[in-house]
């Protein structure tokens, strides 16, 4: 019998997330079912449960990899020095997230899967230890960004690193949220928003 060469392996395990990931951001984790996902990828249970023992496998695999590549795209986006300023980082790392890149969803099921998938870490406890530890990361990645405008003399030093990290963080999922409820944000609101934040001057306040 002829050996299957690691190229299909993983091009059959990739049909199959991406097939699971449009389920999943269509119907839900619920909604959907591994019949439904056998329907969506077009293969036998045989050929499914080789690579996945069930839904759970498949929902921690996809919300791993999606998880991955949020901290990928912001930690590429963040090694320039000094790094993009907060607007024009965030605007370009969803650009990207959205392109469709990732489990081959739009932008708008992209934003659902993944609004899903933290609602599923409230009861499923290895999808709860994924997050955090990819939260945790996220962070790092972050407060090594805000160390970068602070060496290069354009953010001040008396609020926590890790606290402008989180508050960048927030906006980002924000926004991930707003995409998956109403489907009308695409970017540049977001990019265009901080812009018109960060040019506020404080010392007319007051």
């Amino acid at each position: 019998m002829a050996r299957v060469s690691q190229e299909h392996l993983d091009a059959r395990r990739r049909q199959i997330i991406d097939g699971a990931a449009r389920c999943f951001a269509r119907d839900g984790f619920h909604g959907t079912s591994m019949q439904g996902v056998l329907k969506e990828v077009g293969l036998s249970a045989g050929a499914v449960y080789r690579y996945f023992s069930g839904k759970e496998d498949l929902i921690a695999a996809i919300a791993d990899e999606a998880f991955t590549s949020i901290r990928l795209a912001f930690q590429e986006a963040a090694d320039a020095t000094p790094p993009p300023t907060p607007d024009v980082l965030l605007g370009r790392v969803l650009r990207g997230l959205f392109s469709g890149e990732v489990c081959g969803l739009d932008g708008r099921q992209f934003a659902a899967l993944i609004v899903q998938v933290w609602s599923e870490t409230l009861r499923n406890e290895r999808l709860a230890a994924t997050f955090d530890d990819g939260f945790s990361t996220m962070r790092v990645v972050w407060a090594d960004v805000v160390e970068g405008y602070r060496k290069a003399g354009i953010m001040r030093a008396d609020v926590p690193a890790d606290h402008v990290a989180r508050a960048m963080m927030a906006a980002a999922q924000g926004f991930f949220a707003q995409m998956a409820l109403f489907g009308d944000a695409e970017p540049e609101v977001l990019e265009n928003g901080l812009r018109g934040l960060m040019s506020m001057d404080l010392q007319k306040i007051g």
